[in-house]
């Protein structure tokens, strides 16, 4: 039985509203969180089977999904597909998949990658790195937006989470390279974070194992449909993705004459450098506007975009700043 009085470290994430709240008050629901790179504007399905709820999730809603993320992302014969209760899941797995050696994960980015390999007791390098055992890339990176085109590596992780703003930047032609697996997120691009749905797409053998890890009903009946609805509809995701490059320039706007430089990002989330990063990032949380700052640098600042209402608001408590 597990200690309940073991605490796990938090790691570094967007997020963490309530954390905020302690220190900066306010009901959540006061609150504009522009710490992640979720599209504010989330997709909106239709009505879901009445069964979605209460029956086990059935091989045909499974197919029906798995069939729309094929076309909507153009996968090659060839590479297996496999639905996941979010990226994460086989964030945490992959690692197990070979025997522990040297990742070469260029940094910074995303953290969990990392955390997962040394968990599984692998070596974690972040600078240049010949000829590793497993080679992990986020493209585009979070968070700075850079795109990657990896060498090859016994096993390689192209984590796509973000990559939807830019289907045409895709690497998914990789999925069919031995040892290859390609990630992909759907709460990000589609603003249903909390539905909990990814894919792992690439090498037969690496996907057929984490399937038998994942076991039986991965996938829960409402995000089968949903997801199923979302990849089926193109026009969607065309006019989302020119509404965040147009709310991007907005945003960029509004921030640059405040002091910063565009370092880096995606039509998603911005990176910022600010000599006062801090401060800036003090004086918008008392206006309950949450942004994100790191660890490894006192001037960077990334900020998501606003959803509609989240406009004036933000524009009011930057016009405050001093």
């Amino acid at each position: 039985m597990s200690d309940p009085s073991v605490t796990v470290a938090p790691r570094d994430h967007g997020g963490g509203i309530d954390a905020a709240r302690t220190r900066f008050g306010g009901d959540r629901a006061d609150w504009i969180d522009l710490s992640t790179g979720i599209n504010p504007v989330p997709y909106q399905p239709g009505p879901l089977p009445a069964d979605a709820w209460t029956a086990l999730p059935d091989r045909a809603a499974a197919d029906a999904l798995c069939l729309a993320a094929r076309r909507f992302w153009s996968v090659p014969d060839g590479a297996a597909l496999l639905a996941i209760p979010g990226a994460s899941a086989a964030i945490a797995m992959i690692p197990t998949l070979r025997p522990a050696g040297q990742v070469h994960i260029p940094g910074p980015t995303y953290n969990e990658h990392a955390a997962a390999f040394r968990l599984a007791g692998w070596q974690v390098e972040d600078g240049p790195c010949a000829a590793p055992d497993a080679r992990v890339v986020v493209h585009p990176n979070n968070p700075d937006g850079r795109w990657h085109d990896p060498a090859a590596a016994p096993l390689t992780v192209i984590d796509e989470s973000f990559c939807d703003i830019a289907p045409e930047r895709s690497l998914i032609a990789r999925a069919t390279d031995p040892g290859t697996l390609v990630l992909k997120s759907f709460g990000k691009f589609w603003g249903l974070a909390g539905l909990r749905l990814g894919f792992a797409i690439g090498d037969p053998a690496l996907i057929a194992t984490l399937a038998d890890r994942l076991g039986p009903w991965p996938v829960s009946g409402p995000a089968l449909s949903i997801g199923c609805q979302a990849l089926s509809d193109p026009a969607w995701a065309e006019a989302t993705r020119t509404r965040l490059r147009d709310d991007a320039d907005r945003l960029d706007q509004l921030i640059l004459p405040r002091g910063a430089t565009l370092t880096g990002g995606t039509p998603l989330f911005r990176l910022y450098d600010h000599p006062r990063a801090e401060a800036l990032h003090d004086h918008l949380a008392r206006h309950h506007i949450w942004t994100r700052r790191f660890p490894w640098s006192a001037t960077a600042l990334r900020l998501g975009l606003p959803g509609p209402e989240g406009w004036t608001r933000l524009e009011n408590a930057l016009e405050r700043f001093e």
